[in-house]
């Protein structure tokens, strides 16, 4: 077998490195995602630049390139904070959350990929224990939840802002308080709502009995007018008028004229 050229062995050899220069420089950045370059002889994480958007790029192979998740992310969290009289109340949260993406180079380069665990979930712990532990448990179970969750929100937003996360929503998914408080509770609201409901009745029977008051007034005061009006003259008149129409009605029947109370006419049936 003849030899190789003294050129193919070293070109071969070129041509591997070179494959494997390419695959270490070669990346790519998925959906949803940045990175974050960070140059070993030009002075660590980049900060003063954007980071590597989504798509292929070539990287130095002795730079490295470190992926994060930049679209929202949900992280469910479980928590044991006292009220404001000292009981234990368990609250379930999530939060809506994402890095912001201008500062990514900073948050990787002062947080870490660990800052969810090391700024997000400490400061939604320390948010959670002071807002709950302004309210009683009555009101975290029937009408303060919303607040809360407001609150919560609010107080944990304060914190991670200048951390270089982007906190979106905070959501309290249940509010789980100690049995007997609870049973406790549930009683009170059911007798509440038995207080009112009697309450209802006697404000409604009051206003029936006012309306039944005003009717008998108003048809005292009619009769009263009524009677005052009607003269002897005026009955007569009226007595008259009946017993001509009653005369003329096929009936048999006898008018005497003025034999009647008061001079009106009597009539006598045939029966």
């Amino acid at each position: 077998m003849e030899r190789l050229p003294k050129y193919v062995l070293p070109g071969i050899l070129g041509f591997f490195v070179l494959i494997i220069l390419i695959s270490k420089s070669a990346i790519t950045i998925g959906s949803g995602q940045a990175g974050v370059l960070y140059r070993t002889f030009g002075g660590g994480v980049v900060t003063d630049e954007g980071p590597l958007g989504e798509g292929f790029h070539i990287v130095a192979p002795w730079n490295r390139v470190f992926v994060y998740e930049v679209r929202q992310q949900e992280l469910f969290e479980k928590m044991k904070v006292l009220s404001s009289n000292g009981l234990e109340i368990q609250i379930d949260a999530s939060a809506w959350f994402q890095p912001k993406y201008e500062t990514l180079g900073k948050l990787h380069q002062e947080k870490s990929e660990q800052y969810v665990n090391r700024i997000l979930l400490p400061a939604i712990r320390s948010a959670a224990r002071s807002v709950v532990g302004r309210y009683t448990p009555e009101q975290l179970y029937s009408s303060k939840r919303d607040a809360i969750q407001q609150e919560i929100f609010t107080e944990t937003k304060m914190i991670v802002d200048d951390q270089y996360i982007q906190l979106n929503e905070i959501l309290v998914r249940d509010v789980t308080l100690p049995p007997t408080i609870r049973e406790a509770i549930e009683r009170k609201l059911k007798q509440e709502q038995a207080a009112l409901e009697y309450e209802f009745r006697l404000v409604t029977a009051e206003k029936e009995a006012e309306r039944q008051r005003i009717e008998a007034k108003g048809k005292a005061d009619a009769n009263r007018i009524l009677s005052a009006s009607l003269t002897d003259k005026i009955l007569q008149d009226k007595g008259i008028d009946a017993t001509l129409k009653l005369s003329e009605s096929p009936n048999s029947k006898v008018v005497v004229v003025g034999s009647g109370d008061s001079g009106l006419p009597l009539i006598l049936g045939n029966n």
